[in-house]
């Protein structure tokens, strides 16, 4: 599977000035269908009405959090294709481990910038 920036992206996130910033790389990278949802709970409904091809995700939200976000994702047949990439602010190695076992397809901690993001998108595109 090869990046396609037509792809369409969900990007999760309960502040809305991360949804902004990440949109803001989104688009500098090349994509131009880029949806969001303020929780994981939001995101699901987004999942189930469209179709999409990339999932960036924060951690740290209420209700829903991404993790368990990312939990509901890989146990539903029709989602558990997509890849999804965690946004945390801390780095700490159980997270990491905890994202990897529960099917996280890559990891970027904050801030980052939009090469930083490319290249964890590409790196989710790669034929492995």
């Amino acid at each position: 599977m090869s990046l396609d920036l037509s792809t369409p992206v969900l990007v999760v996130d309960d502040y809305k000035t991360m949804i902004r910033i990440v949109r803001n790389l989104l688009k500098q990278i090349g994509f131009t269908d880029i949806d969001d949802a303020s929780d994981g709970t939001q995101a699901l409904e987004r999942l189930r009405e469209k179709s999409y091809g990339l999932i960036i995700s924060d951690w740290n939200m209420e209700p829903m959090t991404g993790y368990d976000l990312l939990k509901e994702v890989r146990a539903d047949a029709s989602l558990k294709h997509i890849p999804f990439i965690m946004v945390t602010a801390e780095a700490k190695s159980e997270n990491v481990v905890a994202a990897k076992e529960a099917g996280v397809d890559n990891y970027i901690v904050k801030p980052f910038n939009a090469p930083t993001l490319k290249e964890k998108i590409e790196s989710v595109f790669q034929p492995a």
